[in-house]
């Protein structure tokens, strides 16, 4: 294979990868029987690896395994748990670089953003560390005499992670991590088109529970396709599905796992808006915008997609924008400088092109960028539109670097142009007026989860709860009290006297 030919990219070597690779982590060992496929750098299209995915038929035994290996971890003391992920963090230090290496290889994102993201992972091992200590219930008074009521939380079993392309492994660690500490097993199925670094975390993860003389079924990873995704979501023996991608993809995963009464976790679709009022500090908006609009090449979910602009700041605003956007540079993601990397996949860059024909025809004005760059690579420009908020392309999540931009005169205009798409993710707002702030953030502002001033929609914090309203899902994941999804709670009354006086005064005979 070529890339592991180049010096540059030895690294790939240390980090258990090879010119093939298998793809199915299954009963603690690595195999694969199904599909050959190449994995390929998108700034060249060329083939960094081919990886060996996992049949159906090893997903079920590794799932039987991993099923098994439940029993064992969740009997583990919650503290002792921790300390096992405390390790996965060491052991993801270590390596910190040559992962950020791989997720902009395969990925696409720029490398300090494929370091952040595996720091990321890192911090929320961290996290669940400390978690570990606090997985608290409550103790409830009780009505009767010589009664007490109290919370009881215990883990659900097995948790299923689905994972998308354009955050390969730190949404694994918004969920892997906090499983883990709860007491449950994973299975994990990685982006089918990012399956060298599923298999690298994998690896890494495994030899962690090697050396702790733990089953190494207690973490299950497949590289694959829908059929892999289909068979979590039909699986019974998983209570917990949390899946990240499209709405639409995760609206049939929904009713699959709910018709057999599983519980999802969705972080789809986001459509995300960032209000610029009057009062704003222009330098830090437009600074803002360029991170939220440009970062990851517009493919996070969290992208601000929407630019709503004062009227009496419009162009001003704008002038400023379409100078800094002229300063950005495109190119190999891994060399220092670059801003803006390629798309993941030519597939990507050819609904960039249709997307921007769909604009046009829907009235949109391209103020700058709307091409795509010839190349061996999937880049495109940055691109900001001018178009009415009525369009219906803007209701749309079009996956690259494509910013809507529209003027608006009042704040109760804006908000309500926020809360107009099916999408409820992320939004901010530049102000620097009380009134306006509290506003924006009360029952009559933005309508999403994640509700920001003065700040970009992207770049999320993990001890918050992340994630998102309406056709984003309503699932929430890292931080906060997003663990008790991960656990399952008893109510537990226990008499320790010898009468029996019921709830409510009941008298029964």
């Amino acid at each position: 294979m070529g890339s592991f030919a180049r010096r540059e990219h030895q690294f790939l070597a240390e980090l258990g990868l090879a010119p093939r690779n298998h793809g199915s982590f299954a009963c603690g060992a690595w195999g694969g029987s199904g599909a050959v496929i190449a994995s390929t750098n998108p700034t060249n299209n060329q083939v960094i690896a081919e990886v060996v995915e996992a049949s159906v038929r090893e997903y079920e035994e590794g799932m039987r395994a991993c099923y098994d290996a439940a029993k064992t971890w969740m009997a583990i003391p919650a503290p002792k748990r921790g300390e096992i992920v405390r390790q996965i963090g060491d052991a993801l230090r270590a390596k910190l670089h040559h992962l950020g290496r791989l997720v902009s290889l395969e990925m696409g994102k720029i490398l300090p953003e494929g370091i952040g993201e595996v720091q990321e992972i890192i911090d929320m091992c961290d996290y669940a560390v400390g978690l570990s200590r606090q997985l608290n219930g409550s103790i409830i008074p009780s009505e009767r005499p010589n009664h007490m009521m109290m919370e009881v939380w215990n883990p659900l079993g097995v948790v299923g992670v689905i994972t998308a392309f354009n955050f390969p492994c730190a949404v694994l660690g918004w969920n892997a991590c906090i499983a883990l500490v709860c007491g449950n097993c994973v299975v994990w199925k990685g982006a089918p088109t990012t399956p060298l670094i599923t298999i690298a975390m994998t690896k890494i993860v495994a030899s962690v529970l090697e050396k702790n003389n733990l089953p190494g079924a207690i973490f299950t990873a497949f590289c694959g396709g829908s059929e892999i995704g289909q068979a979590i979501a039909l699986d019974t023996r998983i209570p917990l599905v949390s899946f990240t991608g499209s709405t639409k993809v995760g609206l049939m995963v929904q009713q699959q796992v709910n018709a057999r009464f599983g519980k999802c976790l969705l972080e789809l679709s986001g459509n995300n808006a960032i209000i610029v009022m009057d009062d704003a500090d222009i330098q830090l908006a437009v600074r803002s915008v360029l991170f939220a609009a440009v970062g990851t090449a517009g493919q996070r979910c969290t992208t601000c997609r929407r630019l709503l602009l004062h009227e009496s700041i419009y162009q001003t605003f704008l002038d400023q924008l379409v100078e800094v956007y002229k300063q950005v540079r495109l190119g190999d993601p891994l060399e220092n400088g670059t801003l803006l990397g390629p798309l993941h996949t030519s597939a990507s860059r050819g609904a960039f092109l249709k997307g921007i024909q769909t604009i046009r025809s829907q009235g949109g004005k391209i103020l700058y960028g709307g091409s795509a760059i010839e190349s061996e690579g999937n880049f495109v420009q940055p691109t900001i539109v001018e178009i009415s908020s009525s369009a219906p392309v803007v209701r749309e999540e079009l996956f690259g670097p494509v910013l809507y931009v529209m003027k608006f005169q009042t704040l109760k205009e804006a908000i309500e142009i926020n809360n107009s798409v099916p999408q409820g993710l992320s939004s901010s707002i530049f102000t620097r007026r009380p009134d306006i702030i509290f506003k924006w953030l009360g029952p009559h502002g933005s309508d999403c989860g994640i509700v920001n001033v003065n700040i970009p929609t992207n770049g999320a914090e993990i001890g918050g709860a992340f994630g998102g309203e309406k056709a984003t899902g309503g699932g929430r994941e890292a931080g906060s009290d997003s663990w008790k999804q991960y656990m399952r709670r008893a109510t537990c009354t226990i008499n320790y006297g010898s009468e029996l006086p019921l709830a409510q005064g009941i008298n029964f005979g």
